[in-house]
């Protein structure tokens, strides 16, 4: 297996810990994690595609590990976010990358291709479609699946917990700060096909009187061993009770900020170069079986390859073979001029 390395950037600006493996001239790839995670959220990725000859890289992202964290919650708009990634690229020495992201690390990877396409190769998202979450709060409630989520009993549908993070900022981060340990066993957990069956947990939290059911701290639930290793969840735990969630919870307080920075994409936000999307089948946030989520990217994206995994939210820790297999077979079919040894420009 290729090793994987810690390395830390150091700008005036901004200081980027991140984990690498494989070539240092090889085509670069760069995973980017979504909340509450780290760069060690690909450590089943890293590997493979270094084996491969790519230079995989994966950040931790801004408030989170290694990497800086920030005072003022405007720090963590996506604006200044794409900015740490891009410093990151050139250090790196990459004209262009393929960028993959998860979660919140999904909008970065789309708002890199919409600002700046002249730096990508390629981008991938999971679980995320292009042209929602970067977008604001607005436009992700207008995409709301009404049938499922009455407008009356849900105005927000399952995206209720946004709502929550504007409203009681302080007091969200004050729960997952009080056992990170707990918080992270909580939250990370496999999809299954039930989950569909109701609402989704974060549709409720208003009506719950916050996070898990309003208590003070997140319940003690056994560990899900399809998702996370004992090892890795005290990674996780570690990084987050020493930088706290609330720079990582900053990332939902910037929907003004990020709208109007989408709006300053290039050529209105149509992405022209190849771009993959992976759904989750059984993640019931960000629902694209039933609901129109997914719909607002294939009117932006020239060249658009979508799959549909069947596991929930936690996609690259729960099904890492079967992603790492839809990365590849997409990287040779649509980017074959990225593959190492093709001798495209870095």
């Amino acid at each position: 297996m290729p090793e994987i390395l810690e390395h830390t950037l150091r700008t005036d600006r901004h200081v980027t810990g991140y984990l690498a493996a494989g070539p240092e001239d090889g085509p670069v790839v760069l995973f980017l994690h979504g909340w509450p995670e780290l760069s060690i959220s690909w450590r089943h990725q890293l590997p493979v595609f270094a084996g491969l000859g790519f230079r995989a890289v994966a950040p931790d992202m801004r408030g989170y590990g290694r990497s800086s964290t920030y005072a003022s919650t405007d720090a963590y708009a996506q604006e200044h976010i794409v900015a740490d990634m891009l410093e990151l690229v050139d250090h790196l020495g990459a004209e262009r990358a393929v960028w993959v992201g998860h979660d919140w690390g999904a909008p970065v990877a789309w708002n890199v291709a919409s600002h700046h396409p002249e730096r990508c190769h390629g981008v991938a998202a999971l679980c995320v479609p292009y042209r929602t979450v970067e977008l604001g709060l607005d436009p992700l409630v207008a995409l709301v699946d009404r049938r499922r989520y009455p407008v009356d009993e849900f105005p927000y549908g399952q995206w209720d917990y946004q709502a929550v993070y504007l409203d009681r900022a302080a007091e969200v981060a004050a729960v997952f700060d009080a056992d990170p340990y707990r918080t992270v066993k909580a939250l990370f957990r496999k999809g299954k096909p039930e989950d569909l069956e109701r609402p989704a947990a974060t549709a409720l939290i208003s009506r719950s009187g916050g996070w898990f059911r309003g208590a003070d701290v997140a319940p003690d639930l056994p560990r899900d061993p399809d998702v996370v290793t004992e090892a890795d969840l005290r990674s996780y735990a570690a990084a987050l009770a020493r930088n706290g969630f609330r720079g990582p919870d900053a990332w939902y307080l910037n929907h003004g900020a990020n709208a109007a920075y989408a709006a300053r994409a290039v050529e209105g936000g149509r992405l022209r170069m190849p771009a993959l999307f992976l759904g989750a089948r059984y993640d019931a946030t960000c629902e694209v079986v039933e609901s129109r989520l997914a719909e607002p990217q294939r009117a932006y994206v020239d060249d658009l390859t979508e799959r549909m995994l069947d596991c929930g939210h936690w996609m690259p820790q729960e099904r890492p073979a079967e992603v790492n297999a839809a990365l590849v077979a997409w990287l040779r079919d649509r980017l074959p001029a990225v593959w190492p040894g093709a001798g495209a420009a870095m």
